[in-house]
């Protein structure tokens, strides 16, 4: 800080909301940057977990300021249950949320054609929930953002346009053909004394925050590898999930950004489809899955597992400029005999140490695995970097090795207080 970047440096479910909201103790504004209610952090507050859709990590921790740019897509009625099931555990709002006018709407007809465009053989495996078309319609200029709210009579005839639209591109969906924009407008009048005085220009505030030397923490959701730019293109987001969308997506200058933190597990997770070079047998992700409790927290999804990708972490590495690494779940591997990771891929008879070009060459690549002893010890009570079991430091300190980025803290477990902090420098 006093300017911090949060990425994913893998294809998401890093176990971001856990760094977040840690690091949101030495925040004063916590900001939300892309992505929509597809993807949730889930941390443990208060012994339960929470999972966060919308609104930023930094919420659990009282007194935070906590805004959603303009680089996020906004379901309204998501965004209202989220915060009223924030309030019924106790958690005070009130001054504490702000959401940039210029943030897009999710509407009931992005859900709908989503669902309809996903039941064909190009599925992405996308969770279904409006936000590749939200962005869509952003990208062609129908989209409809939270400030345009503020005068319903030209917000329902652009609802009746966009909804004509799609009824037209999707005739066979029910779903569609059944909404009126009357219907949809009907939906969100009544949160409207909800939202307006939480209506507020983020890009200013933050501004106007850095200039008085306030600290700001950003976070966005998913990972690198599904960033719309630089990810596993097409089984990617509709959304820059890497560095350089953070500035972009509430306002600021990329000379603002002074720190980028990359999240990555131990191990390799992703949801939906595409290419998963790492991915592991089922008879041996079964059991990681277990350990590791991977599932999706919005939509309850197995995610898929494999070992650790260091080709894509080096690119990962690349592509936001990181300056440390953080490592989760390290525990999960805790009972593994054997564990390996992929140390480079083989194409077409030649080496590759990072993500090649096209998704075609990236479906053919093998990879070469680099193998380690298990600790076979548990690392949960573990809290400084001597007290890890001998074959975990050997692991972690090859990963940062191999990657030229330090390991600066390496989460142990789902709780708060469950890390080892170290503060090793980049050469």
């Amino acid at each position: 800080m006093p300017c911090t970047v949060v990425v994913g440096a893998q294809w998401g479910d890093e176990g971001k909301g856990k760094i977040v909201d840690a690091l949101s103790a030495e925040a004063d504004i916590v900001a939300r940057y892309q992505g929509g209610p597809n993807a949730g952090h889930s941390v443990i507050h208060s012994g339960q977990t929470v999972v966060l859709r919308l609104i930023p990590s930094g919420i659990l921790h009282p007194g935070k300021r906590c805004l959603i740019g303009n680089g996020v897509v906004v379901d309204l009625p998501r965004l209202c249950d989220e915060a009223g099931d924030l309030e019924a555990l106790g958690i005070d709002l009130d001054g504490r949320l702000g959401v940039s006018p210029a943030a897009h709407l999710i509407l009931p007809y992005h859900a709908a054609a989503e669902q309809v465009s996903e039941m064909g053989p190009g599925a992405i495996g996308t969770t279904g929930r409006g936000i590749g078309f939200a962005y869509r319609d952003k990208a062609a200029r129908t989209g409809l953002r939270v400030g345009d709210l503020r005068d319903l009579a030209r917000f329902t005839q652009r609802v009746q346009h966009n909804l004509g639209r799609l009824q037209r591109e999707f005739p066979e969906s029910d779903a569609l053909r059944a909404m009126t924009a009357a219907t949809i407008v009907a939906e969100l009048e009544p949160l409207m004394p909800w939202i307006e005085p939480r209506i507020t220009d983020v890009s200013s505030e933050l501004y106007e925050a850095l200039g008085r030397g306030r600290r700001v923490l950003l976070e966005g959701a998913q990972g690198t590898l599904l960033d719309i730019e630089h990810g596993t293109y097409p089984y990617v987001t509709s959304s820059p999930a890497s560095a350089a969308g953070a500035p972009l997506g509430v306002g600021l200058g990329p000379r603002a950004i002074d720190r980028v933190i990359g999240v990555t597990k131990a191990y390799t997770t992703r949801v939906g489809n595409g290419p998963f070079p790492t991915e592991m047998p089922e008879s041996e992700a079964a059991s990681l899955r277990a350990a590791g409790e991977e599932y999706g927290a919005v939509t309850g999804r197995p995610r898929r597992c494999g070992w650790l990708d260091l080709p894509a972490l080096r690119y990962a590495v690349r592509v936001n400029g990181l300056d440390e690494l953080i490592v989760t779940k390290l525990d999960v591997l805790d009972e593994f005999h054997e564990i390996r990771v992929a140390e480079s891929y083989q194409l077409d008879g030649r080496p590759l140490v990072s993500l090649p070009a096209t998704m075609r060459e990236f479906q053919s690549c093998q990879p070469t695995w680099h193998s380690f002893a298990g600790w076979r010890t548990p690392t949960t009570m573990a809290r400084r970097w001597e007290d890890l079991p001998e074959a975990a430091r050997v692991y972690l300190q090859w990963i940062e090795d191999q990657v030229g980025v330090p390991i600066n803290t390496v989460s142990v477990g789902a709780e708060r207080d469950a890390e080892i902090r170290r503060e090793v420098r980049a050469a």
